[in-house]
Formats: structure tokens, C-alpha cells, sequence
């Protein structure tokens, strides 16, 4: 099986890394030229796409490709990928099977409420409704071109060099203190496990969040990393007055509890890291 790949970032990067061995043959795409050496040694040819700067040697790519990995973000534009490259992945011969990463942040504000794939989406932030509006364009890839997409919904991203071991190691972990506010998760070795379950077996067409099974307030996320670290965790700051971006302002006006069962029911995913805590302690031990 040959995969193709738009967006070889943290994410896909990590999943290349743990399962390449599922796939012959793997293309994909990078915004620079510097990944392309250390991706050719892992036997990955990499391709430049930067919009609207693109390798021609894409579109022969994917006509060869069985499955295909979108890791990229909406743009000003709507989708890169599908405004450059729809039509040809609609034609793609051998292509069967699709899955493409977007965010439980297109469930917009429930109140702190559990919500699941039957919830309908209501994002209230320009974000939001971009990437909703791009997840729709990839299912409609299901019906007019019978093409199998599964929209993977992810929870907020942590695992190796990217959680809040490091941000306490390098001083910028705070702890905004929200009363009642939650956010879900996702360890990428899970969001591993669903991409390979998305794109190594047939009937996995439709969405689905990939989230982790607690739910938590970000300050008890620092706080259990400072216990693992043996240090004091910073000092809860007040929401209304804490110095934030509105991008990060604006991740604390939607609050939900996104349930996961779907995941586990229809994907046949089983969490390595349930819980912030057994990701965190992996990580710490050197494990995650």
C-alpha cells in the first residue's frame, strides 16, 4: 500500500516515525526544504508544497497513492489541498481511503456539557466554521468520488516535546484558572492508532473525535506535571486578567466534554494514555 501525505508536521511526522512499516511506499508534503534530507533517510520522499509554490511530481504521486493523510490547516482560501490538488484526488485511481485531521473545536461552546458525534457542530469562531466547512468538502469525496473519509476530530495535541513537562522545564507553563472550564486531550501515539485504523481497513467512512477519556481543567494538567518534576507548579492566575492572545482566549470560550466511545467502538481504538496523568507519566519516564 502506498500513502500519500499533505502536512508532515508534528503529527504526521510522529506517526511516519511509529508506523511506516504499514506502507510500501510513502510521499508527502513540507513547507521547507530543510526536512527533506532526514525524511529521505527514513525512506520518505518529501515534496515541497507552499502554497502556492507546489512540486510537480505531487499529482503523480497521488495518482499512485492507496491511502492519503491530511494534516493541514484551512487557509485564508479554504483548503489548500483540495483548492490545488480536489480534482486530482477525486480522479486518483488506486486512492480508496482518506483521513483527514481536524478538531473538536468545530463543536463550538456547550457549557461544559458531554457531547458525541451526534452533537451538531455550532464553532462560533471564524476557525471553527473554516475548518467545518473543509471537513464537509472531504466527506463529499465519500459520495462523488467513492472515496472512504474519516474526519479524525482531535482533542488538544501533547506527547514528546510538545506538553507541559517542557513548558515547565522552559518556564512558560502557566496555570489560568477558570472556574468549571475543561479541555480534552489526545496523547499522538493515540492519534496514531486511529489514523492506521482509519486508513488500513475498509467501512471507516465519517467522523470522529479522537479525545482522550478525562476531560480536565488545564491548571490540574501543570500542577500533576510539577508533582512529576518535584517543583512547586506556578501560581493560579485569574482568567479576567491574564495576558492571552485572542487565538488563546479564545480556546478558553468553548467548554465541552467530548466523549469517545464511537472512537473506540467504531475504530476499534484503545488508548495508551487514557488520562493526562498516564500520558504525562510516560513521558516523564521516558515511555510516551
Amino acid at each position: 500500500m502506498n500513502l500519500f501525505v499533505f502536512g508532515i508536521g508534528y503529527t504526521a511526522g510522529h506517526y511516519l516515525r511509529h508506523h511506516a512499516g504499514h506502507f510500501d511506499r510513502i510521499d508527502g508534503t513540507v513547507r521547507s526544504d530543510d526536512k527533506v534530507a532526514a525524511l529521505a533517510a527514513d525512506r520518505i520522499r518529501a515534496l515541497r508544497f507552499d502554497p502556492p509554490e507546489a512540486d510537480p511530481a505531487i499529482e503523480g504521486a497521488l495518482a499512485d497513492a492507496d491511502a492519503l493523510l491530511v494534516s493541514v490547516q484551512p487557509g485564508p482560501e479554504g483548503d489548500p489541498v483540495l483548492e490545488r490538488f480536489g480534482a486530482v484526488i477525486a480522479e486518483a485511481p488506486r486512492l480508496k481511503r482518506i483521513a483527514y485531521l481536524s478538531t473538536i473545536g468545530v463543536y463550538g461552546d456547550h457549557g461544559g456539557a458531554w457531547i458525541d458525534e451526534d452533537v451538531r457542530p455550532v464553532p462560533e469562531s471564524e476557525r471553527g466554521r473554516a475548518r467545518l466547512a473543509v471537513e464537509e468538502r472531504w466527506l463529499a469525496l465519500d459520495s462523488r468520488a467513492g472515496k472512504q473519509v474519516a474526519v479524525l476530530r482531535l482533542a488538544g495535541i501533547y506527547g514528546p516535546g510538545r506538553n507541559a513537562i517542557e513548558d515547565l522545564r522552559d518556564g512558560s507553563a502557566r496555570r489560568i484558572d477558570k472556574p468549571g472550564q475543561v479541555f480534552n486531550r489526545i496523547h499522538v501515539d493515540d492519534i496514531g492508532r486511529a489514523i492506521s485504523a482509519a486508513l488500513l481497513h475498509d467501512g471507516m467512512g465519517g467522523a470522529w473525535n479522537i479525545a482522550d477519556d478525562e476531560p480536565a481543567p488545564a491548571p490540574d494538567v501543570v500542577a500533576y506535571a510539577a508533582k512529576l518534576l518535584g517543583v512547586a507548579p506556578p501560581p493560579l492566575i485569574p482568567f479576567a486578567g491574564a495576558e492571552l492572545s485572542p487565538m488563546a482566549r479564545s480556546f478558553y470560550g468553548a467548554n465541552r466534554r467530548v466523549a469517545n466511545l464511537r472512537m473506540k467502538d467504531d475504530l476499534g481504538v484503545r488508548l495508551g494514555y487514557p488520562t493526562y496523568r498516564d500520558g504525562l507519566a510516560a513521558l516523564m519516564a521516558g515511555e510516551g
